[in-house]
């Protein structure tokens, strides 16, 4: 299928890194955020990562106009009428979600299929009585969305066959690397990721080791190409903490609870790369900031 425009509900990290993808590989993008505020923020992201990606040689000043010149940022849903593909990527709630869907399945094309970024929640959940839950699918990206190669794909009950074939195309027209899973809390990676970060965590908060040497032990024993402290300061701090909720509160499992530094250092303003300390300390805030 060769796809033209496509659009993301929510503009915030997520939002923008995933409309970044759309932007770089070609498509049209719209954009959407109920407030200007937020709007302009999440235009605010996209336009600093392409100009990192044209510092770093990665694509031409001409390019990265193309790209903004492919981008219509709005706060009228209605302009997502025409997209073939439209991804949610609000944040982690049930109802919310299930809202969105609601009003774009009134919008709409009958032949465009809706997206959820949930890491999370279930699919089937999410669609329930949107009015298209054949046409709803998860595809969960791995933040940050423009760096990470891979994707995960979960059905929900009601999925098609034709809605998971358009996802997988829509995937791979992307550039990115998809694995399919069921519709179940965590899916595959953060159901193994979050439990093995918050015992990283544990480690630190009982003086097991440093930092520094937790991340070294995993690079260098375990063969990551990235430590957690440094991973976790990539995804945010928030980010892991609302993650960990989700999935403790479905599981009930207590390795899935974020322990209590996490919510300390949220408090003191220390969410990772984005605030320009974390775990560690950066010379700069954003996605591209430097130890």
């Amino acid at each position: 299928m060769d796809f033209k425009k496509a659009g993301v509900v929510g503009c915030g990290t997520m939002g923008a890194g995933i409309a970044i993808c759309m932007l770089q590989t070609g498509l049209s993008t719209v954009v959407y955020e109920a407030f200007p505020e937020n709007l302009q923020n999440g235009v605010n992201r996209i336009s600093a990562f392409l100009d990192g990606s044209v510092k770093r040689g990665k694509i031409t000043s001409s390019e990265k106009a193309e790209c903004l010149n492919r981008l219509q940022a709005t706060t009228d849903i209605h302009d997502l009428a025409d997209c073939e593909v439209v991804v949610e990527a609000v944040f982690e709630d049930v109802i919310l979600k299930n809202r969105i869907f609601r009003q774009l399945n009134e919008i709409c094309g009958a032949n465009a299929i809706f997206v959820s970024n949930t890491s999370t929640l279930s699919i089937t959940s999410i669609a329930s009585g949107c009015g298209r839950e054949d046409r709803v699918i998860g595809i969960h990206f791995c933040n940050p969305a423009p760096l990470m190669k891979l994707v995960e794909i979960s059905y929900g009950l009601k999925t098609s066959e034709d809605t998971y074939s358009k996802a997988l195309n829509f995937s791979r027209h992307l550039k990115k690397t998809a694995v399919t899973t069921k519709d179940t809390p965590g899916f595959i990676l953060n159901l193994l990721l979050v439990p093995f970060e918050n015992d990283c965590i544990r480690a630190l908060e009982q003086g097991i080791a440093t930092v520094e040497d937790i991340d070294l032990a995993l690079k260098h024993g375990l063969g990551y190409p990235m430590g957690t402290f440094e991973l976790l300061d990539n995804v945010g701090l928030d980010i892991h903490y609302a993650v960990s909720m989700s999935l403790y509160k479905e599981l009930k499992d207590k390795r899935f609870a974020p322990p209590p530094l996490v919510k300390k250092m949220i408090d003191a303003g220390q969410l990772g790369k984005k605030t320009g300390k974390g775990f560690y300390e950066y010379k700069s805030s954003g996605m591209f900031g430097t130890v």
